[in-house]
């Protein structure tokens, strides 16, 4: 949810030219990193008969929580084997994402311990209304009049919104953190007009802008931050990727990102040191310690190490997530760069759509340097759209035709390649300690 710049409207229209089919590999499995098809729940019943293998949902805000969660229910993906499995033969195509998106981060307010104390909000005052207008004159970038802030929503604890994302995500193993991020760009719609309100569209799912104009009002960024950094941490915490929205502020994102992995850095071996080093141990990324705890698991169940290990690890919670995708990346090659660098311990991978990242002349013109700067092993794909159906099957076969034209891929090379970057993306969740495995009713001769 990107978006176009203020003012713009953008328009789902296709583009001219060739729709033919004939030649796309879609039996490969096409994942769409990043989609909101629940912004527009008439369109949630084509999602069966879409050409795409996978439709990452994000969520955004409080409208469409429940809404992603129910499409999940009834179009999820339950088995990530189901990835690779003919996409006709599969009309589950939804990996849901749970979060909450920097245009509407005003509407929580910090009450976390993680605060201090420091709230914009006390839910148990006398004077409600009081308070609300403390907490938006304390998170918009300028002073918002009385009837801008009347027609704001309450504002909602960021403590039962991280409750209720741990829960949701502790019900689909398979989702993920997402939409959020960081926007200086983005302004505020302004208040519903009583006209506007009786022409609104009903399909659309409420809480967008749905054309209003837009007021002078900024969310400011370190409420921005806060709401960001508090969601990353529970990723890091439950071990699930995230899906980053950034939005002309790429050098406070990587800030704030890389705060939480501060500490955690790997350690960047020199040329030299790894010549040193035994072939078969080059991999210095690896991680002993969850080895070890991998051992200590099996051997607490079977009285000693087995001699057939697992193919899960034990996940060892984090400050950070262990997996990022900065979607629809709008940023430099050369920041690009600052999250590949060997010593970040997340894994970042960067997604490319047609309607935000070749929506202008600007983003033309360095989409073919950002994609040959994109490691062949951290590139995905999205559409980004509102709507599922045939217009996005469409923008996801154009974006991916363009990455494989810039790749000198073929297709199918291409198709299989975005394919395995999404599931390494999504991994099937691990063991996160020995209670899980030490409650399984093993049979004697199963035991491992």
């Amino acid at each position: 949810m990107c978006g176009p710049s203020e003012g713009q409207s953008r328009s789902h229209e296709r583009r001219s030219g060739t729709d033919d089919d004939g030649d796309f590999p879609w039996d490969l499995g096409v994942c769409d990193a990043h989609c909101h098809p629940t912004d527009t729940m008439t369109s949630i019943e084509s999602i069966s008969s879409m050409r795409a293998r996978v439709l990452t949902a994000m969520s955004t805000r409080s409208q469409d929580q429940d809404l992603v969660a129910s499409v999940a229910a009834e179009h999820g993906i339950r088995d990530r084997s189901a990835l690779v499995s003919d996409c006709q033969e599969a009309p589950r195509k939804i990996v849901p994402a749970f979060g909450w998106h920097p245009w509407f981060s005003h509407q929580l307010f910090d009450d976390t311990a993680g605060n201090g104390g420091n709230s914009t909000y006390d839910p148990s005052s006398s004077s409600l209304a009081e308070q609300k207008a403390k907490h938006y004159e304390a998170v918009l970038s300028s002073f918002p009049d009385a009837e801008f802030v009347a027609s704001l929503p309450d504002p909602k604890p960021l403590s039962g919104f991280l409750a209720e994302t741990r829960q949701r995500l502790e019900e689909n193993p398979l989702a993920l953190i997402g939409e959020v991020g960081l926007d200086k760009a983005f302004r505020l719609p302004s208040a519903w007009k009583e006209d506007e309100q009786q022409e609104r569209d009903e399909g659309l799912t409420p809480g967008g802008r749905e054309g209003r104009l837009l007021s002078p009002y900024h969310v400011k960024m370190p409420h921005q931050t806060q709401i960001l950094t508090a969601q990353l941490r529970l990723a890091g915490e439950l071990g699930r990727a995230a899906s980053v929205h950034g939005v002309q502020a790429h050098g406070v994102l990587f800030d704030a990102i890389s705060a939480l992995w501060k500490g955690h850095e790997k350690e960047v071996v020199s040329r030299r040191k790894q010549k040193m080093v035994a072939k078969g141990a080059e991999d210095f990324s690896s991680s002993s310690e969850e080895e070890e705890d991998e051992d200590d698991i099996w051997a607490e169940i079977n009285g000693q190490a087995p001699a057939a290990k697992p193919r899960q690890k034990k996940y060892k919670p984090k400050p950070f997530p262990p997996r990022i995708c900065l979607h629809s990346f709008s940023g430099s090659a050369q920041v690009m760069k600052q999250y590949l660098h060997p010593a970040v311990p997340a894994t970042m991978y960067f997604s490319f759509s047609t309607v935000i990242n070749l929506a202008t002349a600007g983003g033309k013109d360095k989409f073919p340097e950002l994609v040959k700067t994109c490691p062949d092993d951290r590139i995905l794909i999205e559409s980004d759209l509102h709507t599922a159906g045939e217009d996005m099957d469409y923008y996801l076969k154009d974006i991916c035709r363009k990455i494989c034209e810039i790749k000198k891929w073929t297709l199918q090379e291409g198709i299989e390649k975005l394919r395995k970057n999404y599931e390494e993306l999504n991994p099937q969740p691990r063991c996160r300690d020995a209670e899980l495995l030490l409650s399984v009713d093993w049979p004697d001769d199963k035991i491992p």
